[in-house]
């Protein structure tokens, strides 16, 4: 049986303590990409590698803009009411919307969980990832170093040769 998906919106996240937009998608990837899995394995400790943290990171950096983007065109499908708890593998999560909001939440799900798999996850990993950084302060850290890193990393400019 495959683990409950990633849930795609809640609130809206203001990065109210820190500008950093590394701090705002950790804590969106808190809070937005909760799971429902079992208590047992609330229980374990999950242990995540550095290939991992960095998969989960570079996951999270790509699912951002889309899931801001699906958010503001649920919000304005939906006329400015709150949006509910949407969870990408329960359909009953979206039945309060209306069909073209449904679209976008659907869409919005397929794309993030494309994402996850390009970077190396599986759904049911990011998901234990996220549980355990919800309760794991250490991996928190680690995560939003890796986001952080990621982020100011010089990037490539486009045109310039590849050299080696």
């Amino acid at each position: 049986m495959r683990e409950n998906f990633f849930v795609i919106f809640r609130n809206r996240i203001e990065p109210i303590l820190s500008g950093s937009l590394a701090f705002a998608t950790l804590t969106t990837a808190s809070l937005i990409f909760t799971t429902s899995l079992s208590f047992k394995a609330d229980a374990q400790a999950v242990t995540v590698n550095n290939t991992e943290v960095t998969n989960y990171a570079q996951s999270v950096l790509a699912m951002e803009p889309k899931r801001q983007q699906a958010f503001e065109e649920i919000k304005k499908q939906i006329g400015g009411k709150e949006i509910p708890k949407i969870v990408c593998n329960d359909p009953n999560s979206m039945s309060s919307l209306p069909n073209k909001a449904k679209d976008i939440a659907i869409e919005y799900c397929n794309h993030s969980q494309k994402i996850v798999e390009d970077h190396g996850l599986s759904i049911e990993r990011f998901n234990q990832i996220t549980l355990e950084i919800q309760n794991n302060n250490d991996l928190k850290k680690q995560v939003y170093n890796t986001l952080l890193r990621i982020q100011n990393a010089p990037k490539p400019k486009s045109g310039a040769p590849n050299t080696r």
